[in-house]
């Protein structure tokens, strides 16, 4: 990776790393957070953004601090179609809300697997998978860029607003397919630009780290899953967060192998 990426990725885990400090030490979740520089940045959760987008039903019993880490830009759960007995894999499963969620929709014979980068977000996720007494999740360290899991062993990868903060989208791609059995889905939330807007206009309206300036347009993302070979792809805008930028929902799905 370039300096440059280096750089990104530190300050995506940096500003994760924050937010969950917050919620584990009771502060709001503006708190801020400080860079290599020791230049202070908010830890903010826009419009647009976090527990207000899951249904006050999905919430019941779920630990405190698991809605509280919720920074993400929609409700993979809600298009994720999961099923009694799935192995799930989270892609930044931060505080642990959606491995949580659907914890409970695979019951005690599926399994669930939330992957996260930032040693903070893991301990506040596994605390509150012993909180919320959920025997089948676990928690794994590692990037979305290279899952530690083995090839064919999910049958459904879910992701809330995480593949826009990748440096390396055509890898994040290729890893999901990889990971994903035949037939697999892959049912995501993530923030989406509109086609006519450049890498310029996009940082113009937010920050890598907001989850803005990383966004691929529709086009792009269409692109990127078909590239690394899934089928049946769709991209539908189900709310705005920024001047032509939108929460998605991103649908796909692993070919069966020929016959």
């Amino acid at each position: 990776m370039t300096e440059q990426t280096d750089a990104l990725r530190d300050r995506v885990r940096q500003r994760y790393a924050a937010a969950a400090t917050a919620v584990r030490t009771g502060t709001t979740a503006s708190c801020c957070g400080v860079d290599a520089s020791g230049e202070a940045y908010p830890v903010e959760i826009g419009e647009g953004f976090g527990s207000q987008l899951y249904d006050p039903t999905e919430q019941e019993g779920l630990p405190a601090e698991a809605v509280a880490a919720s920074l993400g830009c929609g409700n993979p759960l809600a298009v994720a179609d999961l099923r009694e007995g799935d192995r799930v894999l989270d892609l930044g499963s931060g505080g642990g809300i959606d491995v949580l969620l659907s914890a409970r929709r695979v019951g005690p014979t599926g399994k669930v697997y939330g992957l996260d980068m930032t040693e903070e977000m893991l301990t506040l996720a596994r605390a509150n998978a012993t909180r919320a007494g959920a025997p089948n999740v676990e928690f794994v360290k590692g990037t979305i860029e290279a899952i530690p899991l083995p090839d064919s062993s999910i049958d459904v990868i879910i992701s809330n607003c995480v593949v826009n903060l990748s440096t390396n989208k055509p890898a994040v791609f290729a890893e999901a397919f990889r990971v994903l059995v035949p037939t697999g889905r892959l049912g995501v939330s993530d923030v989406v630009a509109e086609n006519h807007l450049t890498p310029k206009q996009r940082a113009e309206r937010g920050s890598y780290v907001g989850c803005i300036a990383g966004a691929l347009t529709i086009a792009e993302y269409h692109d990127g899953l078909a590239t690394a070979g899934f089928i049946d792809i769709t991209i539908t805008p189900t709310h705005q967060v920024a001047d032509g930028m939108h929460s998605a929902i991103i649908r796909a799905t692993k070919p069966a192998p020929p016959r």
